[in-house]
């Protein structure tokens, strides 16, 4: 038995290196995925001009997309999603988007409610107190930082109480069918542990995204080519 065991404990030691490189494989494969999603659904969103008003696109600092967030419920319901967010590179917001953050959104609700449901949600970020936060730790949205719902459809003003008064203006997508929604009680932060396995090394998210001297994963091509394409310059 002893030789038995000893022979088992040898045969997994030396299958360990190998289960882990096959795991992190799979992890690396999400994470492009999940950048790819982002692009995906970022463009067909901009792509439709009777969602996102240009004029809060082009006001933003940063954007933050959660592609098939899951929302699921039975009395008590729960919010999970991992996506991306890219800022305007530099001190004041002010240049070309900058590599992305992986980021992680969760939050809760209560009530009466049932039933599962797979949404896309594009957040704006649209002063830098709100950029620097989120960038820094987990950020309380309705606490840490103020969010709305954003408004919607081409002819709406940039200059609406709740983008003046929000650091965040929240969209949602479900069904084909886009609108505002309020994200209040959720929480979005950094996902440090997919940024490590995203750039090979620990980087602050920080760094990542304004610093200019991080590459953008070819994974994440389509998703900063999109907003350099239709939001190329910080608006006023």
């Amino acid at each position: 038995m002893r030789k038995f065991m000893s022979l088992l404990s040898s045969i997994v030691f030396g299958f360990a290196p190998f289960l882990a490189g096959v795991a992190n494989a799979s992890d690396q494969t999400k994470d492009d995925e999940r950048l790819k999603n982002c692009g995906s659904v970022l463009k067909e969103i901009l792509d439709v001009p009777d969602n996102m008003p240009q004029g809060l696109l082009d006001k933003a600092n940063c954007v933050v997309v959660f592609p098939s967030v899951v929302k699921a419920a039975f009395i008590v319901g729960g919010s999970y999603g991992r996506g991306a967010m890219t800022c305007r590179q530099g001190e004041n917001f002010q240049g070309p988007w900058g590599a992305p953050t992986m980021m992680a959104l969760e939050g809760g609700s209560f009530g009466f409610q049932i039933g599962g449901q797979a949404t896309d949600f594009v957040l704006l970020v649209m002063n830098e107190s709100g950029a620097r936060g989120i960038l820094a730790s987990k950020v309380k949205l309705g606490g840490d930082a103020s969010v709305a719902a954003g408004p919607v459809g081409r002819d709406a003003s940039a200059d609406t109480d709740a983008s003046l008064r929000s650091e965040i203006l929240s969209y949602s997508r479900a069904r084909g069918l886009f609108a505002g929604v309020s994200l209040e009680g959720s929480t979005i932060r950094p996902d440090n542990g997919d940024n490590q396995r995203v750039y090979g090394k620990k980087i602050p998210a920080r760094e990542i995204v304004l610093s200019g001297t991080i590459a953008v994963p070819p994974a994440a091509e389509q998703f900063i080519s999109t907003l350099d394409a239709k939001t190329p310059k910080h608006g006023k």
